[in-house]
């Protein structure tokens, strides 16, 4: 009943940090994070111990499935050379650098455990960035590398961090060994993602042969995708996290859609919408619910004079530290590029020095450093403590929070400018993929229309292509390139859809009435409403993106 309790607490503060972050001025994760410790804060308030292993399972796979299931396919292939360059080399080089930082500004730390605080800190939070300031404000080219970077470093960062663990549980490391070992983790966690990616295909093609299979169960398929993928990598050995990564990322790129049905395909996106928000809010929740407890137990080491000043003092520090280093490679891999595009006789794209700055503060860490350094076991293999547990875990909490306030106190003023004024390139994009289909419609349409026959059929047919035209006409006008044109077109559109939402509210009043005055029971009542809240839906989705 404990735990249920505990479970339903959660769930609430998410959902009312939700709305409780549009009155205050701060950052979503560092709102949730708030919630958390007021409510851990009271003697008598939530507390909670958390199984590792249990925790990683729960968090790890389907944060990463949907991460990777939303990134952008064709930005994460043109940028790869300095996503890769981010995801892979600095990660290697903030473990090397900053694990000795750490070892040095705390001796008291073992080396290898300040390598896994490194790689466990490796990994970056664009989810948060966007939170934190508008898209619009930070060049398109940045947020893009900063996506694709924060989705492969997860998995990078979480391998090195599980290598870094193993040697401090054995107390034993081999440089050949740990090499092929990440090679295997690598190249079986992306099969072991594309096998459970095939698997859940045919599982959703037999469930179609079947038929009349509800959509639920499809939906279960794919909810279960992520963990099927992450436990198959985890038996054999191999990167659980890469193999939910991959089956996310083909997941969007493979066709998988075309096997649901229409509501199953609804249902699924709204759903992992939702548990994305719910399993990022509940991780920088349970943050928050640790930090009492943590900032109690503030280690020896880094308290000898000054109970808080010097543990606060060492935070900033190492986090400027990772800020410092993630500018340094930003930096030289700029000289690098220029210098090989010199050799090639290509053009260079280098950041300037305010856009390297805005990607250095725009390293956050978020919620997968949380799942991961929460996920430390408690003792060694032969039952003695975890060395320095309480100690990495406070300073992982306190750089995840130190990163979120200075980025975003920081972020936005560094970034205002660095956006020409004018059209958004993804606006134009949209506009011009909305004229293109709908000129495909409109051909297939008059196609159909235009067929051999005669009688009241086709002319029914016909008037009714011409209406249906007549609504795709409205939609090119609406891109149209001349800005008179298109916004003629809009203020009719806006006229349109401000007199559907009014004819919908007119049905659901009437409805309403009806079922009240017994005219209709309730099943009625609910069909009726889905259709309504359907067409309700796709008017707002339009009436957004005006």
């Amino acid at each position: 009943m404990d735990v249920a309790i505990f479970i339903l607490v959660v769930l609430v503060f998410v959902a009312l940090s939700g709305a409780l972050v549009r009155l205050v001025r701060v950052p979503l994760p560092v709102l949730q994070i708030a919630i958390g410790a007021a409510l851990a804060w009271p003697a008598r308030g939530l507390h909670v111990e958390i199984d590792p292993e249990l925790f990683l399972l729960v968090f790890i796979p389907p944060l990463l499935f949907g991460d990777a299931f939303v990134a952008p396919k064709r930005e994460l292939v043109a940028l790869r050379g300095p996503i890769l360059d981010l995801a892979i080399g600095l990660v290697f080089f903030t473990i090397v650098g900053f694990g000795y930082a750490l070892h040095w500004l705390v001796p008291s730390i073992p080396l290898v455990v300040a390598f896994a605080l490194a790689a466990v800190l490796s990994p970056t939070d664009a989810v948060a960035v966007s939170s934190i300031v508008d898209r619009n404000v930070v060049p398109s080219r940045l947020m893009h590398i900063l996506e694709g970077e924060s989705l492969l470093n997860d998995a990078s960062g979480l391998v090195m961090f599980r290598f870094a663990v193993a040697a401090a549980l054995t107390g034993s490391f081999s440089l050949a060994g740990a090499s092929l070992s990440f090679l295997y983790a690598v190249a079986a966690g992306i099969v072991a993602g594309v096998a459970a990616l095939f698997i859940a295909a045919k599982t959703l093609q037999l469930l179609n042969r079947i038929g009349g299979v509800p959509a639920e169960a499809q939906v279960l398929v794919m909810i279960l995708l992520p963990f099927v993928a992450y436990l198959g990598a985890e038996h054999v050995g191999a990167s659980g996290i890469l193999a939910a990564v991959t089956a996310g990322l083909l997941t969007g790129v493979t066709g998988m859609f075309r096997f649901l049905g229409v509501s199953a395909r609804m249902q699924t996106l709204s759903l992992w919408a939702t548990l994305t928000f719910v399993f990022n809010g509940a991780l920088f929740i349970l943050l928050g619910l640790q930090l009492p407890d943590i900032i109690r137990k503030v280690p020896p080491e880094l308290s000898s004079r000054h109970w808080l000043i010097e543990p606060v003092a060492t935070v900033l520090i190492l986090t400027l530290c990772l800020i410092g280093l993630r500018f340094l490679w930003i930096w030289v891999g700029d000289i690098a590029q220029a210098i090989a595009a010199r050799l090639g006789k290509r053009e260079a794209e280098p950041f300037g020095f305010r856009v390297r700055l805005a990607g250095s503060v725009a390293g956050v860490r978020g919620a997968i450093t949380l799942a991961g350094i929460l996920s430390l076991p408690v003792a060694l293999q032969d039952g003695s403590p975890f060395p320095a547990r309480d100690v990495v875990i406070f300073l992982a909490a306190g750089v995840i929070i130190c990163s979120l306030l200075i980025a975003t106190f920081a972020l936005p003023r560094i970034a205002r400018g660095l956006v020409e004024p004018g059209e958004d390139p993804a606006a134009a994009e949209e506009r011009r993929a909305r004229v293109g289909a709908a000129n495909a419609a409109i051909a297939r349409i008059e196609s159909i229309a235009n067929e051999a026959g005669e009688g009241e059929a086709v002319e029914a047919r016909l008037a009714v292509a011409d209406s249906i035209v007549a609504g795709y006409r409205r939609r090119i006008a609406a891109s149209d390139e001349a800005d008179e044109a298109r916004a003629e077109a809009r203020e009719a559109g806006r006229l349109e859809l401000e007199l559907r939402a009014a004819g919908i509210e007119a049905e659901r009043s009437a409805l309403r009435e009806m079922f009240r005055s017994q005219e209709i029971n309730d099943h009625t009542m609910r069909a009726l409403f889905s259709e309504i809240t359907l067409t309700e839906a796709l008017l707002k989705q339009r009436r957004d993106r005006k």
